[in-house]
């Protein structure tokens, strides 16, 4: 069954849905200039209000932008993430992870076959739209790109698919990416940073009625 990723939790409403739907991951953003941005503290709050992973409850990622050490230890204490995803270089993902222990997802825009990431020491990657001219921030900022490209793709590790997802065209994008995993964001908002329960709801069930195949989720 494709895993599903909700990123940018900032309400214990939108946790209490997710541990409900089975969720595999929910994402905590930690980064200012995005409208989904979460405090540690806040965080914290958001972890303890749901069932953990080692209770079944979904795995928490934490997404940091350029981020320096001493940003990640001090969220670290305060929230224990299961997983890291990185928006730097491939060089400095790596040193974050050996530096912290932590499994780390490294997001990477896609405008040709030749983008797609090759190195295996990587715990992951998020593949999504490629960073344009205009961009105030990183991300897939609601845009999708050619999915065909992730086609007969022989990934050197875990990846998922990002960017432009919605209820409408998940199992699409499933189909056309062979993605093992989605990873949605402003697609099941109201408005932006805020999450519409109906539209989780949907996008999850579209999701796992989507290509079914079998990934390490860890």
């Amino acid at each position: 069954m494709t895993g599903v990723k909700i990123c940018g939790i900032r309400d214990v409403q939108t946790m209490a849905l997710c541990a409900r739907l089975k969720v595999d991951w929910v994402g905590f953003v930690f980064c200012e200039t995005s409208p989904r941005v979460v405090m540690a503290d806040q965080a914290s709050r958001l972890h303890d209000s749901a069932p953990s992973a080692q209770e079944n409850g979904p795995l928490r990622v934490g997404l940091f932008v350029k981020a320096d050490d001493r940003s990640i230890e001090q969220v670290l204490k305060a929230v224990p993430l299961d997983i890291l995803q990185i928006y730097d270089t491939a060089d400095r993902a790596l040193e974050i992870q050996s530096r912290f222990g932590r499994p780390v997802w490294r997001a990477c825009g896609i405008a040709s076959r030749a983008d797609l990431p090759t190195d295996p020491q990587m715990s992951g990657y998020v593949i999504e739209a490629p960073k344009q001219a205009q961009d105030s921030r990183p991300g897939g900022l609601g845009r999708t790109f050619d999915w065909s490209l992730t086609q007969n793709w022989t990934s050197p590790s875990f990846w998922m698919l990002a960017g432009g997802l919605t209820p409408q065209n998940v199992r699409n994008a499933i189909r056309e990416s062979q993605a093992p995993a989605v990873d949605v964001s402003s697609g099941v908002e109201a408005s932006p940073g805020y999450k519409s329960a109906e539209l989780i709801e949907k996008f999850v069930a579209n999701a796992r009625k989507g290509l079914d195949l079998t990934s390490n989720l860890s």
